[in-house]
């Protein structure tokens, strides 16, 4: 009987071990650094799933007004042996405006490339819950394994005056830790 019951669950490990996670890896950070220029990240959450790979900002004082200019950069990188971002989407946080994934050779707009044009990507805010959510498909990232993010938001003041309000979850250009495909 126990050696039957230690072959079962021996087995049923093995199966466990071969099938691997069945969700995808998860990262979630703070971001303690206060801008008030209407949409100042408070935390990041980023899901690299089978099908996608989801980015979550919860933000401060987040307006449909296109008075607070509110925009995000989220940088992809998606390969560990080339330094920087593959992949950068950008999108106005306020209502009326648009959003596009492009491929990039690094952070500077200079090296933003063309549109992606294979695979699925989308913006959903929430004004009322202040949060702002990034689908991409893994079509349109070139199908990674696995992925990490750097996320910065800016915006404009009252008076129409922009400089020094930009916010980087975390440092400036700081990456996730690299997140495995789920």
């Amino acid at each position: 009987m126990r050696t039957t019951a230690a072959a079962a669950l021996s087995a049923a490990a093995l199966t466990l071990g071969i099938a691997g996670p069945a969700h995808a890896e998860l990262y979630g950070i703070d971001d303690p650094r206060d801008t008030h220029h209407g949409s100042d990240v408070l935390s990041l959450s980023v899901r690299n799933g089978q099908e996608n790979v989801a980015v979550t900002t919860q933000h401060v004082n987040l307006r449909r007004d296109p008075a607070s200019g509110s925009s995000a950069t989220i940088f992809v990188d998606t390969d560990r042996h080339n330094r920087g971002p593959e992949f950068v989407f950008t999108a106005g946080y306020y209502s009326g405006t648009d959003y596009v994934l492009r491929a990039t050779d690094g952070f500077g707009r200079s090296t933003w490339g063309d549109p992606v044009e294979n695979g699925d990507y989308i913006l959903r805010i929430d004004y009322r819950q202040e949060r702002a959510r990034v689908l991409m498909s893994r079509a349109a990232l070139g199908d990674p394994g696995d992925v990490r993010v750097a996320v910065r938001v800016s915006g404009t003041r009252s008076d129409g005056s922009s400089h020094g309000l930009v916010d980087w979850v975390g440092k400036r250009r700081a990456f996730t830790p690299w997140l495995a495909r789920g």
